[in-house]
C-alpha cells in the first residue's frame, strides 16, 4: 500500500510506446476509453532518447523480446523508474529492471 500511496499522487511517466498501446486499445466502452485518454493526457510521455536506444539494443541482444517491450523496459531503466506492469513475463530477467505487478499488491 505504501508503494501505491506514493504512486497515486505523482504524475505518471509513460513510454511513448505505452502511450501508443493505451490509445490503440479497443474497448467497446466509451467510458473506459475516456478514462484511458484522460490518464494518458495527465501523464508525462517519455520519448526514445539515445540512452533508451542503447539500453534497448543491449536488452534485445541479451534476451528474446519484442522491440516495443524492450523500449518500454529501456525507458524505465534509462530514467531509473520502476516498471509497473501486470505482464511481468515480457520484462522478467532484464538486469537492473525493477518491476511491480499492481495485481499482486
Amino acid at each position: 500500500m505504501q508503494v501505491l500511496d506514493e504512486v497515486i499522487n505523482k504524475i505518471p511517466n509513460l513510454s511513448i510506446i505505452t502511450q501508443i498501446e493505451l490509445l490503440s486499445w479497443n474497448t467497446n466502452d466509451k467510458g473506459k476509453e475516456h478514462k484511458v485518454q484522460d490518464f494518458v493526457s495527465d501523464s508525462a510521455i517519455l520519448g526514445i532518447s539515445a540512452d533508451v536506444v542503447i539500453k534497448c539494443v543491449a536488452i534485445r541482444k541479451g534476451k528474446k523480446i519484442k522491440t516495443p517491450d524492450a523500449i518500454i523496459a529501456a525507458t524505465a531503466l534509462a530514467n531509473k523508474f520502476t516498471l509497473v506492469t501486470s505482464n511481468e513475463k515480457d520484462s522478467k530477467g532484464i538486469f537492473g529492471l525493477k518491476i511491480i505487478n499492481p495485481k499482486l499488491l
